[in-house]
């Protein structure tokens, strides 16, 4: 086991200033025990701790490491940019460019809003929808997380659901009640919700990959009846793509599976790391925001140069070598069969959930198809298997409801020895 002496010493201090020792929930640790390590730098698929240990990384930022950690050509294009400055209150020739890439990668996306974070994405995006069809309800789906607005935060996934809060306090029951939650997976019971609230349901959101309770793809016609119900009811459909968009493909993952979204969520990666999140859709819903219609929204850091170049440097070299995807394909459906071998090998109850170069191994149940069948999952023995990882160098997200994420920086050497720790990880917590 390596040294987290630093660590404790650097946690020591937080829990004096920081509420709960951490700037968000599942960095404490609290659904695996133990002690936190703190972050000091990273280099391609290593990242390495306050104490200088070295660990292979599959959280990468919870996703916008796709080139994994430092890369040179996003380094360098932000030092370049900061020697011009950090900011303006002004609009920039960056920003124009990046809203370009976006716009030729994703058809729908006609007209792009810059913003700060996937929160404020989030945010945006339902404003816009009740605006555009005179509607107050939302659907979203039970382990979906899509920011901790209020609207949002009622039976979210991601840090909500490690943390077993479905709902936050300060979140006024009357707002709550405008978002009817509904089964991932399960077209039966979004319709029975639109039967329920006839003329009331602005718009469905949802994550057209869910990555927030695990991954959990979704069925093979799931997302396009989605798409007809919700038309035919009047709502807009919302695919929250800060995850997915530009991770599993080039640009959006529904509409490479034949769906068109009215608003689309971006994030992370085109990001490059730094905090970005974006709007995007037709311009008939895009201009209803201010200046040119009735919806307000606004932001002073919006389009921040630092963000908005590393974004471009990472778009381009995805978009000017498509073989990265394939790559992570590769190495993706590689992990996925050595998970699956692994669990096998150690007799232990588990599936695997995979959607590219997104993982999630689920200990102590069978499948997963939605919050219900995450929900069983044995967390006290996925707790020990984090920390049979960690003990063998290799950094996995400190939940069971999150993904793994494969940079391009992972070879296929990587793998191998991720899997032999798999192997010997599974084989420990099989023992006690």
């Amino acid at each position: 086991m390596s040294s987290d002496k630093k660590s404790r010493q650097l946690l020591a201090r937080a829990k004096e200033k920081i509420p709960g020792a951490v700037n968000s929930p599942v960095r404490a640790w609290k659904a695996v025990g133990g002690s936190p390590r703190f972050a000091a730098r990273g280099r391609g698929v290593y990242l390495f701790d306050a104490d200088d240990n070295e660990f292979f990384d599959y959280v990468a930022a919870y996703g916008p490491a796709i080139l994994g950690h430092a890369h040179p050509a996003v380094t360098n294009a932000i030092a370049a940019q900061a020697k011009s400055g950090l900011g303006f209150g002004a609009t920039i020739e960056l920003e124009v460019e990046l809203s370009e890439i976006i716009g030729s990668a994703i058809v729908s996306a006609e007209r792009i809003r810059l913003v700060s974070s996937g929160t404020e994405a989030g945010m945006t995006a339902l404003r816009i929808a009740r605006a555009a069809t005179a509607r107050n309800s939302i659907i979203k789906f039970d382990g979906c997380y899509h920011g901790h607005s209020d609207s949002l935060l009622v039976r979210a996934g991601s840090g909500a659901m490690t943390l077993g809060v479905p709902d936050s306090a300060g979140v006024p029951p009357a707002l709550a009640a405008l978002t009817k939650v509904a089964a991932y997976n399960s077209i039966d019971s979004v319709a029975k919700i639109f039967a329920e609230n006839p003329g009331d349901i602005a718009a469905i959101i949802v994550e057209p990959v869910a990555a927030n309770m695990g991954v959990v793809p979704p069925g093979p016609e799931f997302l396009k009846e989605l798409e007809d119900l919700a038309h035919r009811e009047g709502a807009l459909l919302i695919c929250d793509e800060v995850i997915t968009g530009f991770r599993l493909s080039f640009g959006s993952i529904s509409e490479k599976m034949g769906v068109r979204p009215d608003l689309l969520m971006l994030g992370k990666i085109i990001g490059g790391g730094l905090p970005i999140g974006a709007v995007a859709g037709p311009a008939k819903y895009m201009d209803l925001l201010a200046p040119l219609g009735p919806v307000y929204q606004a932001g002073t850091l919006s389009g921040n140069p630092l963000s908005v170049r590393a974004g471009i440097e990472t778009l381009k070299i995805l978009r000017d070598d498509p073989a990265i995807y394939e790559r992570l394909e590769n190495l993706g459906a590689r992990l996925e069969a050595g998970m699956r071998d692994a669990l096998m090998q150690s007799e232990i109850r588990g599936c695997v959930n995979r959607a590219g170069s997104l993982l999630t191994l689920f200990l102590g149940v069978s499948r997963v198809r939605n919050a219900d069948d995450a929900h069983n999952c044995d967390s006290d023995q996925f707790s020990r298997f984090f920390h049979a990882m960690l003990d063998r160098g290799v950094n996995i997200a400190p939940s069971q409801f999150e993904a793994m994420f494969i940079s391009d920086a992972h070879s296929i050497a990587d793998i191998d020895h991720t899997v032999a720790v798999l192997h010997e990880s599974l084989a420990e917590v099989a023992r006690r």
